[in-house]
């Protein structure tokens, strides 16, 4: 099957995410803004869990959420989608970025964030979200999430 880019302003990736209320306020996310949440992979967690449940509340019927095994089964059902890999580990900032609907946002687990391996191979894709204090290591990923997204729909016009 080949996913359909136009069917969604943007998509929310989370690989192997370990957090239920994170992974939960991130489907309020995607509920909120019309986008589509992919899990990828070995999940922290069940998805009936009772924390990731209530951090959606209500909203759970309004997200479209699929499951994958690993992100090359996700890219092989969007050959021409746009993935941009979001990490602390690179210098390019996504306000560098200009998104396009149908974009794919990809976050790695809150523990150790995505693999240097899938970084090295993306330099051009691989993106940060500045942090002018030296103190925080890294954001949440929730907040990331939205930040990202908020200025993706931004820059496509979807917030008027």
């Amino acid at each position: 099957m080949v996913y359909i880019l136009t069917m969604y302003p943007f998509n929310i990736v989370l690989i192997e995410p370990e957090i239920p209320p994170n992974t939960g306020n991130i489907a309020r996310l995607c509920a909120a803004t019309g986008t589509c949440l992919h899990l990828v992979g070995k999940l922290g967690f069940s998805t009936d869990d009772r924390y990731l449940k209530r951090a959606g509340l209500d909203y759970w019927e309004f997200v479209d959420i699929h499951y994958w095994q690993d992100l090359d089964e996700l890219k092989a059902t969007a050959p021409d989608g746009r993935f941009f890999y979001l990490s602390t580990k690179v210098a390019r900032t996504y306000l560098e970025v200009r998104f396009e609907p149908g974009d794919f946002i990809v976050f790695g687990k809150e523990t150790k964030g995505l693999p240097d391996e899938l970084l090295a191979a993306n330099p051009d894709t691989a993106i940060t979200i500045p942090m002018p204090s030296e103190k925080v290591r890294s954001l949440n990923l929730s907040t990331s999430a939205g930040i990202v997204l908020y200025e993706a729909l931004r820059q496509v016009g979807v917030l008027g």
